[in-house]
């Protein structure tokens, strides 16, 4: 997020309100087709939204955040294919978006003011009491800054005063409605009720979200666009208007289930209001924000989690796939070529009917997964990779991406068994309570996974332009990726050993690791493209 000069702001006045309008007001930052960055209000991004490579927001969950609004606006407008036959007319034709611009345009003023008195967008006005009394700066606005009120991201605080542009504030709301992390509210409650202060986790909090990106932002959309099963007028543009019955927060809240993919896709996952201010040199920013409770939904997996990819956790509980602070995104890929290659509805049944029309090298889409890797309450870091498609290679790819992490898996582990050996022979007579950290020392682990993701990533860019017209495009490939990985892994082990000072027990830890390293790449469990061979499945 950009920081606003250090004047200090001067609150805005009621008497002299001001308003801000995002349909109108340059505040998406994006891509051009021919790599110019630019910034574009609503309506300009649905009307030209052909024209334009990507979003390009502060973070990835901003990206997605954003991405959500517009696909509810599309809803909301009709802007929709009606069956899965129309949607791959749509995808083929590249249907045109502006239909959702002039919709939008036409959408009363009122309606879509950030710092509207009694109906702000995308807003509570509910809690302006609280504001005046409970109000913090910005940080708390800005999931990456307001860390969990006890520690803060960027050296943040929620009083410092640090005032936001009004297009960052919004799109930071946006983002909070679906990304929000659970906890307790910076506020009493007294007005409204407790429970206004019991954060619920947002929506795609604790789950990986995955877009399917097209060549240009009209195509993304139209990607994640399908066939509504609901009214298409129930857009969410602030808590006290629209035809949803919206909660109290005397009792615990009951969820509802959404109307419509335009209600889906706009809830309100948080109370949020931001006190409009005036920078230094006329321009709009926002000084105070307020965070409570919001809406809780009741979500049906095959209506309301298109996307959703799912995994068993070791106890066996069916899940969405989630981000993990311990295994790389990447290592996750093929359950997504699964669910292409698989699935017999939703949007990658939808995938996988398109024709696969080749034009060049390189994939016609990509898989992005998202998801925001929390420790409780505390936001950790963004995970998110962008994994090739190409219609009919859903085997294929699926067969590379699971033996490249298998492949990477095996190499990983047998790294660890060779530092625990070359710190049992150093270490003889070490404590029980030194062995961990005697052993990470000589772990090369740490370095081989990152190393280990762009070949990885070289590995499917290669099964694609292979292409299907190749009987099997992922055998060699997988073969050249394995033998990297091992020259990578024993390079990076032997920097770890030489970490031992010279002596005769230091030089037989050495040995003795090195050969159980080679021997675990050559040995019959390895997997058959560390030998030099083609798997048999």
């Amino acid at each position: 997020m950009h920081e606003v000069p250090h004047s200090p702001p001067e609150p805005v006045h009621p008497d002299n309100r001001v308003t801000w309008d995002p349909r109108r007001k340059p505040c998406i930052p994006t891509v051009t087709i021919d790599g110019a960055t630019a910034h574009h209000s609503l309506c300009a991004l649905l009307a030209h939204a052909d024209e334009l490579a990507a979003l390009d927001c502060a973070s990835p969950g901003e990206n997605v955040a954003v991405i959500e609004h517009l696909l509810a606006i599309c809803f909301a407008s009709g802007t929709c294919p009606s069956s899965d036959e129309e949607w791959r007319d749509w995808i083929v034709g590249k249907r045109d978006l502006a239909p959702a611009a002039a919709w939008l345009a036409d959408q009363p003023d009122d309606s879509w003011d950030l710092f509207h008195p009694t109906a702000p967008l995308v807003q509570n006005s509910e809690l302006a009491a609280d504001l005046r009394e409970s109000g913090t700066g910005t940080a708390q606005l800005v999931i990456e800054h307001a860390g969990d009120y006890n520690q803060h991201f960027d050296h943040h605080h929620l009083e410092l005063d640090n005032p936001l542009p009004a297009a960052d504030a919004f799109r930071a709301t946006l983002t909070q409605h679906v990304y929000g992390l659970y906890g307790r509210a910076r506020m009493s409650g007294k007005r409204l009720g407790a429970k206004v202060t019991n954060l619920a986790a947002g929506r795609l909090t604790g789950r990986i979200r995955v877009v399917a990106l097209g060549q240009t932002l009209g195509e993304t959309l139209r990607l994640n666009l399908y066939p509504p099963d609901g009214p298409v007028d129930s857009l969410n543009t602030s808590w006290t208007t629209g035809t949803v019955e919206r909660r109290k927060f005397e009792e615990r809240a009951k969820p509802r289930v959404p109307r419509s993919p335009a209600d889906l896709h706009s809830a309100l996952g948080r109370s949020v209001l931001l006190r409009p201010a005036r920078g230094p040199h006329g321009q709009i920013t926002v000084d105070q924000v307020l965070i409570g409770a919001g809406e809780i939904l009741e979500l049906d997996v095959e209506r309301h989690l298109q996307d959703a990819v799912f995994s068993k956790t070791t106890n066996g509980v069916r899940k969405p796939l989630w981000p993990s602070p311990s295994r790389a995104l990447w290592q996750q890929a093929h359950a997504l070529y699964s669910a292409v290659r698989d699935d017999r509805t939703g949007m990658y049944a939808r995938l996988r009917s398109l024709r696969y029309e080749r034009k060049g090298t390189g994939a016609p889409y990509q898989l992005w997964a998202v998801g925001l890797v929390a420790n409780k309450t505390l936001p950790v870091a963004w995970t998110h990779g962008a994994y090739p498609y190409a219609p009919g290679m859903a085997a294929h790819l699926y067969r590379a991406s699971r033996r490249g992490s298998d492949i990477a898996e095996y190499i990983a582990s047998s790294l660890k068994n060779a530092a625990i050996v070359a710190a049992e022979t150093a270490f003889p007579a070490m404590r029980a309570a030194d062995e961990a950290g005697q052993v990470a020392r000589l772990d090369a682990r740490w370095s081989f996974w990152p190393a280990a993701e762009d070949p990885f990533h070289e590995l499917l860019d290669e099964v694609i332009d292979r292409g299907p017209e190749d009987d099997d495009p992922v055998s060699e490939p997988l073969i050249e990726y394995a033998k990297g990985l091992r020259t990578t892994a024993r390079t990076q082990m032997l920097q770890r050993l030489d970490a031992l000072p010279p002596s005769d027990r230091n030089h037989r830890a050495q040995a003795r690791a090195v050969r159980l390293f080679e021997d675990a790449m050559s040995g019959d469990r390895a997997p058959a493209e560390l030998r030099g061979e083609i798997a048999l499945d």
